[in-house]
Parts: C-alpha cells; structure tokens; sequence
C-alpha cells in the first residue's frame, strides 16, 4: 500500500499569494502542531478518543466474523437500518471493495448488502419489494437507540418480517446500539434480540471500524481483517508531530490556511467510481465536525469549511467551469488511482480516424490524465488544489485513507478551535421531529413551534 500526498499546487508559487499557502505559512504552524499533538495524545491516553485504537482490536474482527458466517448461511441479505454515520462509511467501504459480491449469495458466499438510509416511503418500498422476508435480516443501527429514522425504518421492517415468518421475525434482527443504555439497548433486554455494542465514546462518523461497519461489510463478503490492518499500518505515519510530514495534519493544516483566504469551500474529487462514496462520508465528517457556531473557549465563531462533493471524470463536465471561472471561494482534493484492478484498452477503429489518437492506450490511462489535466488547469487560473494518490484501492489503502481523514478532521477541529466530536446543530431538529411526531415529553417544544408559527407572516405561493 502506497499513499501519496500532493500539495505542490496549494503553495503560494504556484497559485500566487492571494490565496496560495507560503512555506513560512506552515513554519509558523509547526509550534502549534506540536502543541495540538501532545493535547491530542494525552486525550487519546485517557480514552477520551477510543476511534484511534479501533483498528488495532483483533477481538471485533473475530467477533464480526462469527456473526457474519452465521448471517450468510441463513439469509440471502443484510438489509443496513441506519442514517448518517450509521450508514455512510459502510456504504463508501462497500462501493470501494464490495462490488464482487454485488448480487451473490450462500453459505460460503457473500450476503447481498443493501444500505436504507432514509425514510422516503417510496424508495424503502422499492428496495423491500427487491427482498424476500424470509431470506432477509436487518442490522438496525442507532448508538442511542432513539434515531426517528432508524426507529421508524425498524417497525416498518419489523411488521412486514413478522407477517412473513410470524413469532420468528426477532431472528432475522441484529441491533447495533450502545452497550448499556439507550431505547434499542432497552428493547434487546426485552424481546431477546441478537445485539452489538458500539464502543463509547465513538460517534457515529468516526464508527465504520466497530460493528456498525464492520458487521454489514464482514456479511457482504469485504476482508475487514485487512481493512482495519490498513489503518493500523498507516497510523504511525498520522500519528506524530512533525507536521510536513504527516499527511493529516498537513492537509488539515493547508485546508485551515485556505479557509482563512477566503476559500470556504472544500471540494473532494476522486478520479474513481469505486472511491465516489467516500466523498459522501467524508461530507458528514468534514461539516459535522468542522460546522460550528461556538468554539470550545465558548465565543461565537461561526466558522466551517463547506464540504462539496465531485466526481472525475463525470463532473468535469458539470463543476470544473465553476472551479476553474467561479468565485475564489475553492480548494479541490482530489483522489488518484494509479493502478486499477481492471483495465480496458481503447481499440482502433478504421472508420473513425478522428479518435485514432486513443488506440491503444487505457481506460485508466485516460483517467489519470484527465485528474493531472484539471489540476493543471485549475493551478494555471490559480486555484489551490491538492492530490491524494492511491497506488490501488483495497481493503489496505480504502482502510488507511479512512484513518488519514479521521485524524486529519480531528486536528483540524483544533485548528478551527472547535469541538470535532459534538453536533449540537443537528439537535435542534431532531428534538422537534420528536415533538411534532408526538413523541411524549416534549409537548412544550410543539407549543412554543406552533406559537411560532402564528406569529409568523407566511408568503407561500401555490403554483
């Protein structure tokens, strides 16, 4: 496993100064590097940030194995009940590394794994009536065990299992939830259902190394022993102070100066259908993390790169005219394979002399240049962009960049002076869904709502 990091088109020679990094730039963050490591480390000593230790945790691999055997042998799929960090990294490691099992079945195969992540009655329709409810079990996915979603995606699951298979639909449930309390956790010690714990102190966008990843992964037939081994492997290289030589915190370090430009939004790109999902996961970990209104010290902030996703070379042909002539409000990450697991050479055709130039090269030829093409484009009209580079994706590299963006989003929250593992943003709305849906306890949020609303001037426009 190779992973290269380069930032050549982020510095000031090569962008210009008005929104280039300077090398003395970074100097100067070599002392607060250090200062930032060592805070870090003592919270990690303290268990104060477990999701560093999760790939070095032979047990769960183990563990996710047994069960996973057990699941393959008796449904044909897994069906994830989850919404946010509780489906995202799944779905991003399995677009990587689990399309050979896309469709296959059995005891010595691989269950098919299908991720709901929504409530939209009309897709959790469409994707159920895909299942035969007597060859499907469900992993239902919520650390509190109060996810609105989740809950309502679970008896929904639960009602169409049971008029199936009758008093035996309990075994075609798995929940993944926190180890002691919590609603799902209540209900295991109720109905008997089969359970996994996900660790406390692990939030759901820093957990696809426990089970809620490594379950629904291990069942669709992805090496999670060589996936976690990937990120043990790359630790040592993230975890230490030297700050031009530790690819999270550098980036993490450049991300921070440009924002500090003017460049606010942050813009992942990999040239890799295989790697597209993971620009979705890193969305959740970047602006949850990094999205905040007060900093640690209390003060207001308002402070927050805006992640955007993209994809080379599909969106050369939607975004770069934006990237390349819009606002300087932009730095582009992109993601670089060089090596793909297949490959397609371009043949001749006699009767299209125009497109002679491309025979005999590759696909993944085309690909690469295309990535090396707009980063230089890009660079000419001065827009800072940066490139990860994948020697090839497997379970090692797809595990290690999952380690490199976590730590990276973790350093960055200190940069920002922000608290990376909180989202007090989302609360807001989720205890309002509990009180407009009835939920008992909140009775004086729906009044307080519904004052609001009388008070409000509504302009609607009925077309």
């Amino acid at each position: 496993m190779q992973i290269t990091f380069d930032y050549s088109n982020m510095m000031a020679e090569q962008v210009g100064t008005a929104h280039g990094i300077t090398a003395a730039e970074l100097v100067e963050l070599q002392e607060v590097t250090r200062t930032i490591h060592a805070q870090i480390m003592a919270r990690r000593e303290r268990g104060e940030l477990p999701f560093f230790d999760l790939p070095f945790d032979a047990a769960i691999v183990a563990e996710m194995q047994q069960l996973a055997a057990h699941v393959r042998s008796t449904f044909d799929t897994l069906v994830v009940l989850g919404i946010g960090g509780s489906a995202l990294g799944t779905t991003a490691v399995y677009s990587a590394l689990g399309a050979a099992q896309k469709g296959s079945s059995g005891a010595t195969g691989s269950s098919r794994l299908i991720v709901l992540d929504n409530v939209d009655p009309d897709g959790f329709t469409a994707r159920l009536a895909q299942c035969d409810p007597a060859r499907t079990c469900f992993a239902v996915i919520s650390k509190s065990g109060s996810t609105v979603e989740t809950n309502c995606q679970f008896l929904v699951a639960r009602k169409w299992v049971e008029d199936a298979v009758g008093s035996r639909f309990r075994e075609h449930f798995i929940m993944v939830t926190d180890p002691e309390t919590g609603l799902l956790r209540d209900l295991v010690r109720r109905e008997g259902y089969r359970s996994c714990s996900i660790p406390p102190g692990v939030g759901g966008r820093f957990s696809v190394f426990t089970a809620v990843g490594l379950l629904p992964l291990a069942c669709a037939g992805v090496d999670i022993a060589a996936l976690l081994k990937g990120a043990a492997d790359f630790a040592p290289r993230v975890c230490h102070d030297e700050l031009e030589s530790n690819p999270a915190y550098l980036n993490a370090a450049l991300q921070f100066l440009a924002y500090n430009k003017g460049l606010t939004i942050s813009v992942m790109m990999p040239y890799s259908d295989r790697l597209r999902d993971l620009g979705d996961w890193f969305r959740q970990l970047w602006a949850e993390s990094l999205g905040k209104r007060f900093g640690t010290d209390g003060r207001e902030l308002y402070v927050g790169p805006t992640p955007v996703n993209a994809l080379g070379a599909t969106d050369q042909h939607s975004q770069v005219q934006l990237y390349v002539e819009g606002p300087f409000d932009k730095v582009v990450t992109f993601i670089a394979v060089d090596d793909f697991a297949h490959e397609q050479v371009i043949p001749a055709y006699e009767a299209f002399p125009e497109a002679s130039y491309l025979a005999g090269h590759t696909m993944g030829e085309l690909l690469r240049t295309e990535q090396q093409a707009t980063a230089a484009a890009l660079t000419k009209h001065r827009r800072p962009n940066c490139t990860l580079h994948v020697d090839r994706v497997t379970p090692e590299s797809v595990g290690a960049l999952i380690y490199l963006f976590e730590v990276q989003t973790l350093f960055a929250g200190a940069l920002f002076g922000v608290d990376p593992l909180d989202q007090p943003g989302v609360e807001e709305g989720k205890l309002l869904t509990y009180a407009l849906m009835g939920r008992s306890g909140y009775e004086e949020r729906r009044r307080d709502h519904e004052a609001s609303l009388g008070r409000r001037h509504a302009r609607v426009l009925k077309c």
